[in-house]
């Protein structure tokens, strides 16, 4: 699955896990726009791939293409213009969603925004809960702390494991909602999910992994 309009491509994406290969030649291509869903049974290295995409893990063999140059020739200009959420939201217990929040607007050198800050965890009901230690929240309040970044950090390309793990149905459809925006405004999404995705505006087009059993 490949597409000369592509600005984020994979080219036979092959990593081993020991003697288990959990990603066999696996391509695919996202353009501007556009909505990817990685879809898999449990083992077929759906987060492997998603990591990999990321930069975050080193494939075995193949190449990730950004924008027509190998991500690995300028790792740290190409993870600037991604987000990437995993499946666990990745929030420090010991510090308030706020604290959360400004932390990962700091490492993006962003100049944060409080009032920008402060509606979006107004909006995901997170507002009388800003200075509370996240140790104190609940898994889907962890999770909407994490998701809020969505609104927060300007980047052309998400990719999210599990985006919707733990959200009751106002998360899910604000969730929904911020990916359609995204797509809209020709950013590009790239998810795996084990619930149904209940996009409305826009269509996610597919990529199926196979749970792989090869030793060496």
């Amino acid at each position: 699955m490949t597409s000369v309009d592509a600005v984020l491509s994979a080219i036979d994406l092959t990593s081993w896990r020991g003697e288990t290969c959990v990603l066999n030649e696996v391509s695919l291509s996202l353009s501007a726009g556009q909505i990817l869903q990685v879809v898999g049974p449990n083992g077929s290295g759906k987060t492997t791939l998603l990591r990999t995409l990321a930069g975050l893990a080193l494939p075995d063999d193949g190449q990730v293409m950004w924008q027509g140059n190998n991500i690995e020739h300028d790792r740290s200009t190409f993870q600037s213009q991604l987000l990437y959420l995993g499946h666990k939201p990745g929030v420090s217990g010991a510090l308030t969603p706020r604290e959360n929040l400004l932390a990962f607007l700091h490492v993006r050198q962003a100049s944060p925004d409080l009032t920008q800050l402060d509606d979006a965890l107004d909006a995901l009901a997170l507002g009388e809960r800003k200075e509370l230690p996240c140790r104190w929240l609940s898994a889907g309040q962890q999770r909407r702390v994490a998701l809020a970044r969505l609104v927060l950090e300007p980047v052309n390309l998400w990719i999210l494991d599990e985006p919707l793990n733990a959200l009751d149905v106002d998360g899910i459809a604000w969730v929904v909602d911020r990916i359609e925006e995204h797509a809209e405004r020709g950013g590009m999404v790239l998810f795996t999910t084990h619930q149904p995705m209940p996009l409305v505006r826009r269509q996610a087009q597919q990529v199926l992994l196979s749970e792989v059993e090869m030793s060496s």
